[in-house]
């Protein structure tokens, strides 16, 4: 949620940031005409209510009962008004930052530097879906029996090298010499906190997801609502772990709290039907690794940058050839005021697909959440937010396979996974 002092103060701010999200910004003015009566319409029922106490100590008794039913009918207005004022304001994207590159959708999106070699074979590269089908340790087809399309069984060294990879996820950004190491090369203000390992919840409730900016009428289709509950299952571990600290106040000496969650996420990929449904790229379920910080607000973009900075050590040291890009003003999340993903090359298709996404949101969730920080001198304000994929393990999984296949269809395994793995170096057929 925006600041409402800043939609009042600069209203052509927002107008200009929905413009280069390709939205209507007439909606901004509507809204401060509403904002307007709201503000009215409140002094006149404080107005009337001093009448009403003023009556009641010169003991007009009816007088101040006529007062009160007047009282009643206005706050009745009043309410009616502070609602459809509420979801205005809470619709309102956050507002973009400068930096942000234009751009309608992906295909303008702008690359900011690449890493690593493509792999070169000398043989036809076969893609994940059938390097897994070969090996057995993809298994679609019985997935498809039991459960449905967009579902599947991981089985052997696919399971055992997507439990490599949490272990070790996990180690690296637990440990604080690799914290500390990664920090540094983004700068020396930023904090060498290493992260808290969280399972979160898989489910949460509908007032939760949106207040968390997650859940909205245009994204409802997009999530799995378990009615008899009334509760949503996750789509992304943050979440849930951004939601932790709802109507909660943090002490700025405990910043930042950076937390990496582990979670099944669950997604209906609505629209996508015959899209990259082969294989396990777009599953319904799926596993995630999600870092997810709670910074105060000069620290916010440097958080951003440093959450990059460990999504490409991470990669890195997978060996996996990819290009970080700048998510234009037309494809940046409703919530985020900038947003970078990362994109690994995919040899089975030809073409870098995303796998990371970094999310910066400032005080947009927070406002929403109530999550503010005490300050030592013992002022408060809102959190700044960020949110970033450590590892979506499917994708990650695929760039592995396809990046590693050798001509007798073996996948060697990164060298930063064997210690996980019992030191051994390929996948072969179980």
């Amino acid at each position: 949620m925006i600041d409402i002092n800043l939609i009042r103060e600069n209203p052509e701010l927002l107008k200009k940031s929905l413009t280069r999200r390709n939205q209507n910004p007439d909606g901004v003015d509507s809204f401060l005409t509403l904002d307007t009566d709201w503000r009215a319409k409140t002094q006149v029922i404080e107005k009337l209510r001093s009448e009403q106490k003023q009556l009641g100590v010169e003991k007009k008794f009816e007088q101040a009962k006529e007062l009160k039913e007047k009282i009643q009918v206005q706050e009745k207005e009043l309410t009616e008004i502070a609602k459809v004022r509420e979801d205005w304001l809470l619709s309102f994207p956050n507002i973009l930052a400068e930096e942000v590159p234009d751009g309608q959708n992906e295909t303008e999106n702008k690359v900011l530097r690449t890493w690593g070699k493509k792999p070169e074979f000398d043989f036809e590269p076969k893609d994940h879906a059938e390097l897994g089908k070969t090996l057995d340790i993809i298994d679609n087809e019985r997935a498809s029996k039991v459960t449905g399309a967009r579902f599947t069984y991981l089985k052997g060294g696919g399971a055992l090298l997507q439990m490599a990879l949490i272990q070790w996820t996990t180690q690296v950004l637990t440990d604080p010499k690799t914290i500390k190491k990664i920090a540094q090369s983004v700068g020396a203000s930023v904090s060498p906190k290493p992260f808290t390992l969280v399972f979160p919840p898989v489910m949460i409730r509908e007032e939760s997801y949106r207040r968390m900016a997650r859940l909205t009428e245009e994204d409802k289709d997009e999530r799995y609502h378990l009615e008899k509950d009334d509760l949503y299952l996750i789509g992304s571990a943050e979440h849930t772990l951004g939601a932790m600290h709802m109507d909660e106040t943090i002490p700025e000496k405990d910043l930042p709290l950076r937390y990496l969650g582990y979670s099944t996420s669950f997604r209906r990929e609505a629209g996508s039907y015959g899209k990259d449904t082969k294989g396990i790229l777009r599953m319904h379920q799926f596993d995630k690794l999600e870092m997810e910080s709670f910074t105060e607000s000069t620290n916010g973009i440097k958080e951003q940058d440093f959450f990059v900075a460990i999504q490409e050590y991470l990669v890195q040291k997978l060996e996996l050839p990819y290009q970080v890009v700048a998510n234009c003003a037309g494809d940046t999340g409703t919530p985020d005021a900038r947003q970078f993903d990362i994109e690994i090359w995919m040899p089975g298709q030809q073409k870098y697909r995303e796998t990371h996404s970094a999310d910066y949101m400032a005080d947009y969730q927070s406002r929403r959440l109530k999550t503010t920080i005490k300050k030592e001198n013992g002022e408060k304000e809102f959190a700044h937010m960020n949110d970033a994929t450590a590892f979506a393990i499917g994708r990650t999984l695929i760039a592995i396979l396809e990046n590693n296949q050798t001509k007798n269809g073996e996948i060697k395994i990164p060298k930063v996974l064997r210690p996980y793995l019992g030191g051994k170096k390929v996948i072969t057929q179980m």
